[in-house]
């Protein structure tokens, strides 16, 4: 594919310091590279050979989702397929909600050495990419959010019916076949000057096979045999553990680039088209409360609302509190007011940081405007 031309000249040699790294909207929040830097890898483009991989990795899990039914009406699943499952969902899940998202790409919180390691793994068990690949990516997405320049904008071809079907499938998974890659050098200087994240994002292939194998391994000796090996056990535990909680997680996530950005309800005053769509909260563990991350992209909480669940702020939360995670950004009443139409009236729910005087919600004109 034909790159897309960037329309703040990323590709030439004179950037403004201000602009040649987008951590998110906060420039304070990450070293910032004091050079000019093209927004693409150009030494280094996808190789066919890597686009391969990816369509395996993209469509074999989807197939055996889609065996799914005929699979389970000849072998069953059972109690332990569903929990090993949900083990390793939760685990990777968090490893990019919690560690890819909110702390390696936007800082939210700093960590011990011990966690910010253990978080590069964990999100590596999701089978989304290498952790500096990811954060690079999602760097440059909210430097271009839903404008020219944006890796996965479901609005790249338009907003007709037509244009935005095209959209919605670039979104969601074509995106990942671009030969085109983001540069690591300019959008996460930080982490490539980081050992132990650098160590962690090489031994990526290494991780892609534990997250497959090991819940295979689990159902071979963990079955109603006594401890004796299964092959039946092992391959079963191998379709609903690995495969099809891969292609679910797959799913969720790649529904954040592009569901969350066409469809749902909107709190806040936001740049793009970053919506919230409930029905996706708890999958996502929080993510799909889009529209604040956008409006107010290193606050630790998402779904900042009362009742809006977020999972992934719990979790910081229980990391904050056992001395693991400190400095978190939470939300600030102050600073989430001064974002919200003058229409808004449900109130912000815990984690939030209170203050006596706080700003005037912006009008429906400032939102128009932004």
């Amino acid at each position: 594919m034909a790159r897309t031309t960037d329309p703040r000249g990323s590709n030439s040699t004179t950037l403004a310091e201000s602009e040649d790294i987008a951590l998110s909207l906060d420039p304070s929040a990450a070293p910032i590279l004091r050079k000019a830097v093209g927004d693409y890898d150009d030494e280094h483009p996808k190789t066919t050979a890597q686009r391969i991989l990816i369509a395996v990795f993209v469509f074999l899990p989807m197939a055996a989702l889609i065996a799914a039914i005929p699979f389970a009406w000849g072998w069953g699943l059972n109690w332990r397929d569903i929990l090993v499952g949900a083990v390793f969902y939760w685990a990777s899940g968090l490893g990019i909600t919690v560690g890819y998202h909110r702390y390696f790409t936007h800082s939210s919180f700093k960590s011990k050495t011990g966690l910010r390691v253990a978080l590069a793994i964990a999100g590596s068990l999701a089978m989304e990419g290498p952790v500096i690949n990811w954060v690079a990516d999602h760097r440059r997405h909210h430097k271009y959010s839903d404008k020219e320049g944006d890796p996965h904008s479901p609005w790249r071809y338009g907003d007709d019916a037509k244009a935005l079907t095209k959209g919605l499938l670039w979104a969601h998974t074509l995106w990942l076949f671009d030969e085109n890659r983001t540069s690591k050098q300019k959008y996460a200087p930080d982490l490539l000057a980081d050992k132990k994240i650098r160590a962690v994002h090489n031994w990526f292939p290494a991780l892609v096979l534990v997250t497959l194998v090991a819940p295979a391994v689990i159902g071979g000796f963990w079955n109603s045999s006594a401890a004796v090996w299964s092959w039946h056990g092992a391959i079963e535990m191998f379709f609903w553990a690995s495969l099809v909680r891969v292609t679910l997680l797959h799913h969720v996530t790649w529904s954040t680039n592009s569901i969350c950005h066409t469809w749902g309800g909107t709190d806040w005053v936001s740049r793009d088209r970053s919506v919230n769509v409930s029905w996706l909260a708890i999958a996502s563990f929080g993510e799909s409360w889009h529209n604040l991350h956008h409006a107010d992209p290193t606050c630790a909480r998402h779904g900042a609302l009362k009742g809006q669940i977020d999972q992934s702020a719990r979790v910081i939360q229980w990391f904050e509190k056992l001395g693991w995670a400190y400095d978190v950004r939470w939300p600030d009443e102050a600073r989430l007011n001064a974002k919200r139409a003058a229409d808004a009236t449900r109130s912000l729910g815990g984690m939030t940081k209170r203050n006596d005087k706080t700003a005037k919600p912006v009008t429906q004109a400032d939102r128009a405007a932004a």
